[in-house]
């Protein structure tokens, strides 16, 4: 048992932790009132490193931004002074690292099929000699970035030996033409009726080149391209550092990082007449810990844990997550709102948190039977769903994350509001905050039943808390404004979401 589990096994012996009180720590790119935001600067990707010292933010414009951890731990100065650190909150804060532009519009002449520009996902690699290693992808191309610091070489002096060369120093006459070309090189010297000394020159004095500062260079490495039919919905890295998968809507690929021009197909879902296709694969995901495991999720709501040792093609799963449909409960929605957007795998493997339109759901991998914990999201929109469904609204893809220690998870909603809910078992934690400056200003406290223990090993599901009373018909929500992407800090209660082209960070 690992650090994960034990959190969440010690939670369970001395209760639930205290409810987090979240306070606004940064933001990046944020809108003056009345401010039009452009389409290509709405951020379509987040994603944290494994160390939590660098954050990466993917927009519709193609474009890759990196920011960086400034409060660092190792603080210099007097005794006196670290110890007065000591009782200061200490958060992490992140400036502006660099930015380059991933991705270029594409035209598929083939399929006479335009191919957007914008990332749909970033992935960290392990980092080597100083250098940062990623991943993004649009949906077809997968690029492989290496971004370093390079110095900066240049001429600080000409090194010029002025006494034997008198004719720089004194001015041109006006009757001799000027034979300096515009590289610095005397011209005498290209010609060919230049005469060499017959023991060669006998010095050669060169310019003086000095490093005076740096500057950050993103290369692609490469570019993994031509595997897909459809769209990509994932890329996720292996724990053996060298091999990663990517995902459309009826494959999974397996790539290794050294490999371009070659991947294996390990997932196929496609029938052999497309006519009898009833589901298709949403997202995926490589187990933390064990490379041989992957998970994927499927627009039906079910999650497929393979195992690559069983098979080169693992047409069969290990386990299947499913929640059985409740009877008496079917409607021309239910499939729509069961379909799973996203999927993440807790630190330490233990727990897979998914997210339909309506729920978050909480699964123990050694428990197909159904989920440890659903917190509900949007139950208070299920009177609207024609209305959603007439706006597209009922196909937002919502994306979910766990923290460090697997204690809470968060997901966004609407009116750029995100939900935070504990999973400690008697937790009755369940924040509603807003992506702005002022988080708390829309939380509203209301009883809440507890959640599901992680650590408990009992049958029986529990639901979590629903959406605060005061918009539980949905009339307040804006549904133009919508919080899809967010991130958890892999070791401190920080939080990274995305509003629109705004990057708000927040802390407890």
């Amino acid at each position: 048992m690992n650090s994960g589990d034990d959190a969440a096994s010690s939670a369970a012996n001395s209760g639930p932790p205290p409810s987090l009180e979240w306070r606004f720590s940064q933001v990046f790119g944020e809108r003056t009132a009345g401010e039009e935001v452009q389409e290509v600067d709405i951020i379509s990707a987040i994603e944290f490193d494994k160390s939590g010292d660098h954050l990466a933010t993917g927009d519709r414009g193609g474009r890759v931004v990196l920011f960086e951890r400034t409060d660092t731990k190792d603080h210099g100065g007097s005794r006196r002074d670290l110890e007065e650190m000591d009782y200061t909150v200490r958060h992490p804060e992140f400036r502006y690292k660099t930015e380059f532009q991933s991705h270029e519009p594409e035209f598929d002449y083939l399929k006479s099929l335009e191919i957007e520009e914008k990332i749909n996902k970033i992935r960290w690699c392990q980092p080597a000699n100083g250098a940062l290693f990623l991943l993004s992808t649009n949906d077809k191309t997968i690029k492989y970035w290496k971004v370093q610091e390079k110095k900066i070489k240049k001429i600080s002096e000409m090194n010029i030996d002025r006494s034997k060369s008198p004719g720089i120093n004194s001015p041109p006459s006006s009757n001799s033409p000027n034979r300096i070309v515009t590289n610095g090189v005397h011209a005498d010297y290209l010609s060919n009726d230049f005469p060499f000394p017959a023991g060669g020159i006998p010095s050669l004095r060169l310019p003086v080149v000095t490093s005076q500062e740096t500057s950050l260079v993103a290369r692609c490495r490469r570019v993994y391209a031509h595997a897909h039919d459809y769209h990509i919905n994932s890329i996720s890295n292996s724990s053996d550092g060298e091999t990663f998968i990517s995902a459309d809507d009826l494959r999974v690929n397996l790539w290794n990082l050294e490999i371009s021009n070659q991947s294996f197909n390990i997932v196929d879902v496609k029938p052999t007449n497309m006519e009898d296709l009833t589901e298709v694969i949403t997202s995926a995901e490589f187990h933390p810990i064990h490379c041989n495991m992957l998970a994927y999720s499927s627009s039906k709501g079910s999650i497929r844990l393979i195992d690559m040792r069983q098979s080169a093609l693992c047409d069969s799963h290990t386990k299947l997550f499913e929640e059985p449909e409740a009877p008496g409960t079917r409607s021309f929605f239910t499939e729509i709102i069961a379909s799973i957007s996203d999927i993440k795998f807790s630190n330490n493997g233990r727990y897979i948190l998914s997210r339909d339109y309506m729920t978050l759901k909480l699964w123990d991998i050694n428990m197909d039977s159904g989920p440890v914990a659903s917190y509900q999201v949007h139950e208070h929109l299920r009177p609207r769903l024609c209305d959603l469904y007439e706006n597209d609204s009922i196909f937002d893809k919502f994306e979910c994350c766990l923290s460090g220690d697997g204690l809470r998870v968060a997901t966004g909603s609407y009116s750029n509001l995100f939900r935070v809910f504990g999973t400690s078992q008697g937790s009755t934690e369940a924040a509603t905050l807003e992506a702005s400056k002022n988080p708390m200003r829309r939380q509203i406290q209301t009883p809440a039943r507890p959640a599901r223990s992680m650590s408990s090993m009992t049958r029986g599901v529990r639901r979590g808390p629903e959406s605060p009373g005061a918009e539980a018909n949905g009339n307040a929500y804006d549904f133009t404004t919508k919080l899809l992407h967010m991130a958890w800090h892999p070791t401190e209660n920080s939080i990274a979401c995305a509003a629109a082209n705004s990057l708000y960070m927040y802390y407890a």
